[in-house]
């Protein structure tokens, strides 16, 4: 599992979102500074969550914020629950990384704008979800990159004019 702890879990996120972000994204294709969305994301981070510490980081992972007590707990800061299936699979991976390094942890998905916050516990089955996902993003990076599927929300998307125009 050595080369897959090069996945990072926005990758895992634009897996499930769009496979040509992903090989966008995963070949330094970089449109993200000047989005607003990513923008607002960032704003959301400092604003809501000034208390805790951002961005931890272990391995190639950067965790929104972890807390630390009874039990550990990883949170991923997401400003709508559009693409909750894509924020799982992130926070999946992300408890399935430190699984693999012996830590149990809680993962939560945090959405402040509308006060939700959803818990998210790794189980065996997301473990082989985990697997073949990073195995399918292998297969899609190494190879030419795909053509774009129009979806509902490529309008707002940062790579929308590399794609469409």
């Amino acid at each position: 599992m050595d080369e897959d702890t090069n996945i990072t879990g926005v990758q895992m996120s634009y897996y499930v979102i769009c496979k040509t972000k992903l090989w966008l994204h995963s070949h330094k294709v970089s449109m993200e500074k000047e989005n607003e969305n990513v923008k607002i994301g960032k704003e959301l981070h400092d604003i809501r969550y000034k208390n805790e510490r951002k961005e931890v980081s272990m391995d190639n992972i950067k965790y929104d914020f972890i807390r630390k007590g009874k039990n550990i707990e990883i949170h991923e800061i997401k400003k709508t629950d559009k693409l909750e299936k894509a924020h799982t699979i992130q926070v999946l991976y992300y408890l399935f990384r430190l699984d693999l390094n012996g830590i149990k942890a809680t993962g939560f998905l945090d959405y402040p704008l509308t006060n939700k916050h959803k818990k998210i516990v790794l189980e065996d089955e997301d473990k082989c979800e985990i697997i073949k996902i990073i195995e399918n993003i292998k297969k899609i990076i190494s190879n030419e990159p795909p053509q774009p599927e129009y979806k509902n929300y490529c309008k707002s998307c940062s790579y929308f004019e590399f794609c469409w125009c």
